[in-house]
């Protein structure tokens, strides 16, 4: 396969030629030339790319992302990096499931009002106190039944 040009990427990689041109700017890719006023780009721009959306999709800064590639583009990750990312994400996931269980349990909820539950009454507390935007374990686990 040959040189690829930048409508071509963009279509193939399902990103735009904008952010491809960012992606340059910053030195995350890079083109191997020009085709009248289009940039090109070697065959392997394609996985790099892959790479790349993966890293975003994780959580990754374009910065963390950058310092994933050796001095001659390849993939060189640091695996206490990924570590330290799929920690941040088990954080996240808590946080997510007891928000998640809350939501559930709000639109269960017997009682005649919302703030007349205590347990809806104990995540508006933490969310008041800012425990909800600090982390996992702010807002109160509640019992799994089958009504919810």
């Amino acid at each position: 396969m040959g040189a690829l040009d930048i409508a071509t990427v963009a279509r193939r990689a399902g990103i735009p030629a904008s952010t491809l041109r960012y992606y340059e700017e910053r030195g995350l890719i890079a083109s191997i030339g020009r085709r009248g006023l289009k940039r090109v780009f070697a065959p392997g721009i394609l996985e790099r790319l892959a790479l790349i959306v993966l890293g975003r999709q994780a959580g990754f800064s374009l910065d963390e992302i950058a310092a994933m590639f050796d001095a001659r583009g390849m993939a060189a990750i640091d695996r206490d990096m990924l570590r330290a990312k799929a920690d941040e994400l088990d954080v996240l996931i808590r946080r997510l499931e007891a928000m998640r269980d809350g939501l559930r349990h709000a639109a269960a909820c017997p009682a005649p009002s919302h703030m007349e539950c205590p347990t809806f009454r104990r995540i508006v507390r933490a969310a008041a106190s800012g425990a909800l935007a600090r982390g996992a374990g702010a807002v109160p686990r509640l019992p799994r039944t089958r009504s919810m």
